[in-house]
């Protein structure tokens, strides 16, 4: 009883210490600009350190946190590596966005689609990140949700509805601006609480040493490291949470900034793979982040809980943000500067996400098999998007258009939602032959470099093709209107 009134009390406590970072940051009613843009009361874009902490921990999901320490347990230090790798989106992201940005002109991915391939195009892609979004709603909820008691406990249900209507009153009045300051305050929290764990954990893993894993193991934790480094070509364009803010200050600061973000965020996930590594030199089963706390007993107990509660707050925030955006100005391709009706709009959207991101969570409720199938067919995986890769990166071919982005993106989308299904359903759908290296993640490194490959060349197919119907509609023998083509 006195270790769940101590748990209620941190969260109030939590809640406590992010109104107070929003009520004094944060007028009572801001503007659409930095509602959308997150810019000051004074019009200015937000400083280096500020989108540093803000990229940072919006990436540090509970969710992550959570994952690296189970893959410390499985695999040992290649566990942490591997998920440590994926933070490296944040350099891919920095390159091919600043020079879509520097080269381009361009003021946001929507409009770099458009008009790049097409509305139809750029349409299909925020679908597939609206997805996304819907994903990060129910998987950090539940990550949190449950220190305060078991999946589908009073306590459990309570905790996800105070956490996600307090983040959704913050993001009303302030929308990316709120989250923007809210994640600077996070950051040193999470930084703070990440040192605790640390200290307490470091001497009994120093003593006991790196565990050490087998042959097999060793194999699969690097066929892991291989499906992660696969997957950061095409990972980070899918996360409107991370490609929202490389549109909000200048391209050199963006640049420098998620260079920034990528090492602090991938130092943090790497350092907190240690409770996996702590778990496994002592031969503690179950959830790494449950279980070895309560071998400390309340005040850690408390400690990742707090960290919990701050990576879920502020990827939350970060997420309604961004759904915002997405509603009120993406999906028409706005260019316009932004206004109070979109602001309108924009708030009506979070509070849609947060009622229908929650959703999934409630198919526990649908039986052992069926529920699992659900939350899986709801996760956009970097699989599924593997497509985008060409698209974003290769962007630079100019015949390339409608045609490339399809045979890239239908690929990628298709090969995803077979793994999904291969994955929910227990039966073999890619033949044995497609898993490279060893352990569970073979099958997935083997889709994901086949399907990369595969969508790569539809690209560059798509523009050849369309390069070769231009020549033909521009010469004598193409010319099937009978038109005059050297006048200019």
């Amino acid at each position: 009883m006195f270790t769940t009134t101590l748990t209620w009390v941190l969260l109030a406590g939590y809640g406590f210490f992010i109104y107070r970072v929003v009520q004094t940051t944060t007028p009572e009613k801001v503007s659409a600009s930095e509602f959308f843009q997150g810019r000051s009361r004074q019009g200015q874009a937000p400083g280096l350190w500020l989108l540093v902490a803000s990229a940072a921990i919006s990436w540090i999901f509970a969710k992550s946190i959570d994952n690296a320490a189970s893959l410390g347990n499985a695999f040992g230090i290649t566990g942490g590596i591997g998920y440590a790798i994926y933070y490296l989106s944040f350099v891919t992201a920095a390159i091919a966005l600043y020079f879509i940005r520097v080269r381009g002109g361009y003021q946001s991915i929507p409009e770099f689609l458009v008009s790049k391939y097409g509305t139809v195009c750029a349409r299909l892609f925020l679908l597939a990140i609206a997805i996304r979004l819907l994903n990060e709603v129910w998987s950090n909820t539940k990550v949190f949700s449950l220190y305060f008691g078991a999946e589908g406990s009073g306590g459990y249900w309570i905790a996800a509805l105070l956490v996600t209507a307090f983040t959704v009153y913050y993001s009303l009045i302030g929308g990316l601006r709120s989250s923007l300051l809210t994640d600077g305050a996070q950051m040193i929290l999470a930084a703070v609480l990440l040192v605790v764990i640390l200290a307490v954990l470091g001497p009994g893993l120093v003593s006991q040493g790196i565990p050490k894993v087998d042959a097999e193991t060793q194999l699969a934790g690097l066929t892991f490291c291989g499906l992660a480094f696969v997957q950061i070509f095409s990972y980070p364009f899918h996360d409107p949470v991370m490609t929202d803010r490389a549109f909000i200050t200048s391209p050199k600061v963006m640049f420098r900034g998620f260079v920034l973000a990528g090492i602090v965020s991938g130092g943090f996930i790497l350092l907190f793979s240690t409770v996996g590594l702590y778990a496994r030199a002592y031969g503690i089963e179950g959830n790494a982040t449950l279980a070895v706390p309560a071998l400390f007993g309340l005040p850690m107990l408390l400690v990742f809980n707090a960290i919990m509660l701050t990576s879920a707050g502020s990827t939350l925030d970060s997420t309604f943000s961004s759904v915002a955006k997405l509603g009120a100005r993406d999906w028409s391709n706005r260019k316009d500067k932004p206004t109070e009706a979109q602001a309108f709009i924009g708030r009506w959207w979070i509070a849609a996400i947060a009622v229908l991101g929650n959703l999934p969570l409630l198919s526990i409720y649908l039986g052992d098999r069926v529920g699992p199938a659900v939350i899986s067919a709801t996760t956009i995986s970097g699989t599924m998007v593997m497509g985008l890769a060409p698209i974003f990166l290769l962007a630079f071919i100019s015949r390339a258009s409608q045609l490339s982005f399809h045979l890239a993106f239908w690929p990628g989308l298709i090969f995803g939602i077979l793994r999904v299904l291969e994955n929910a359903l227990g039966n073999q759908i890619f033949p044995s032959w497609v898993a490279i290296g060893s352990g569970k993640y073979a099958v997935d490194l083997g889709v994901n470099i086949y399907g990369l490959v595969l969508c790569t060349l539809g690209y560059l197919l798509g523009a050849f093709l369309s390069r070769s119907h231009s020549a033909r509609a521009t010469s004598p023998s193409g010319n099937l209107a009978g038109e005059d083509v050297t006048k200019p």
